[in-house]
């Protein structure tokens, strides 16, 4: 059964809102980079579906997703250890609290 590109079109946009919606109403810093993950991660699905309805035998779409899920892992790996390099100096990790910045 072939999925129509509009559907995958769809849950990939819902997936992107639902991510922005999380990016910009968490309080919490390891719930915001999850979200973004979510983010990049409906646009992998974006690259893979597109990809495939073109017939592209090249296989661009899913290079171009392997690529995003690599820098996305790199990301996590510096953002998480940016939590936790400021969890313990200020003992929370909400980002509200967070003014490690301010002069």
């Amino acid at each position: 059964m072939i999925v129509p590109v509009s559907h995958v079109a769809a849950l990939s946009a819902g997936l992107f809102a639902l991510g922005l919606f999380g990016a910009l109403a968490r309080r919490n810093g390891i719930g915001i980079l999850i979200s973004i993950e979510l983010m990049l991660n409906a646009a992998n699905l974006n690259f893979v579906a597109f990809s495939r309805a073109q017939g592209d035998g090249s296989g661009m779409g899913q290079a171009a997703a392997l690529f995003v899920i690599g820098v996305a892992a790199a990301g996590a790996a510096v953002g998480l250890a940016l939590m936790l390099a400021i969890y313990r100096h200020r003992r929370t990790i909400a980002a509200d609290e967070i003014d490690l910045l301010k002069g």
